[in-house]
């Protein structure tokens, strides 16, 4: 039995190692009222991850390495087209939530409008499955 529940101990026939096994337990957020509700981890973790990171502005919070949150705010407002916007945000997004360990792969992409609001579905694979996620640019 490991002391540490983030610890395991593995044997070999020539060696003993130490394997850490990360844990993705946090903070549930509740994004409609703005209050913390308990822990989640696992795939739970992920969803709330990949929302979060999106939702951030990159380089606009100083408590935040300049390689977590999403640079799509930097498409509102501009006058390009519909085809480059289209290509843009499949890599802004994939750009933005691949740095995280626990996502393995960021494929599928749907982009739809409705009025002035552009909507891009996408598949996260992640190590504990896959997810569908939707955001609102």
């Amino acid at each position: 039995m490991a002391l540490s529940p983030i610890t395991e101990l593995i044997k070999t026939e020539t060696s003993t190692t130490l394997k850490k096994t990360e844990s993705s337990k946090t903070y549930k957020l509740d994004f409609d009222t703005g209050e913390i509700k308990g822990y989640i981890d696992g795939i739970e973790a992920v969803k709330q991850y990949v929302r979060k990171a999106l939702s951030t502005p990159r380089f606009r919070y100083l408590i935040y390495t300049d390689q977590y949150g999403s640079e799509l705010e930097d498409l509102i407002g501009q006058n390009v087209p519909h085809e480059l916007v289209d290509a843009e945000v499949p890599r802004l997004i994939e750009e933005a939530i691949s740095y995280d360990d626990r996502i393995r792969a960021v494929r599928n992409f749907s982009i739809s409008r409705k009025g002035d609001a552009l909507y891009a579905t996408f598949e996260v694979e992640t190590v504990d499955g896959t997810i569908e996620q939707e955001v609102k640019v």
